[in-house]
């Protein structure tokens, strides 16, 4: 993934969310996801608000990417919110692989948000990610609007997950509330993993 792969515009310096994001020293969208990418890996106050991002410094992939959704939409940038499915270990997600073991599951089904262009998935939810695979197989895909980070977000992660514990020889001895606590734990570990 290359910035110059993602459309790009200049802020609006005196508008909205540009205006925030211009306050920071960006000039542009691509300025502006390079300063998202780089703020800490954490879950917000409340993890339904994108706007607290820049308000707290920090946040996790739906907040991070609903924040630059946003700012996309305000700048009339051909980019897609999208929340992906995929099987989350330590190999794509280093931090979770101590809690998956204690549990003896290799993978546990989890939600990540990202951004979509020009046929390429946009991550800029950690700087610190150079050891780990990429995060590119997903089993479902579907692009959300900011709003949707939320409650919408939860209940279709928590759908996929109920459908695909019968579908998996890993998971099928857990029930929902079980495999849900070991994800919770996991996402707990990748807020102190540096």
């Amino acid at each position: 993934m290359t910035l110059s792969q993602l459309p790009n515009n200049k802020l609006l310096h005196n508008s909205g969310i540009s205006a925030q994001f211009y306050s920071q020293g960006c000039q542009d969208f691509h300025q502006a996801c390079h300063y998202v990418w780089r703020l800490p890996y954490g879950r917000n106050s409340d993890r339904a608000d994108w706007q607290l991002v820049l308000k707290e410094k920090k946040g996790a992939c739906s907040t991070k990417h609903a924040l630059l959704k946003a700012l996309a939409d305000e700048l009339n940038l051909p980019v897609q919110l999208t929340v992906g499915i995929y099987k989350m270990s330590e190999r794509n997600t280093p931090g979770v692989g101590a809690e998956l073991k204690r549990h003896g599951l290799s993978y546990i089904p989890e939600a990540h948000c990202y951004l979509r262009a020009n046929g390429q998935r946009f991550d800029f939810t950690k700087r610190h990610l150079t050891d780990a695979e990429p995060i590119d197989d997903f089993l479902l895909e579907l692009n959300i609007k900011p709003n949707h980070i939320g409650d919408h977000k939860v209940s279709t992660h928590q759908k996929f997950i109920k459908q695909h514990i019968d579908d998996s020889n890993e998971l099928s001895h857990l029930s929902f509330e079980a495999v849900w606590h070991i994800r919770e734990s996991c996402i707990q570990a990748l807020s102190h993993f540096k």
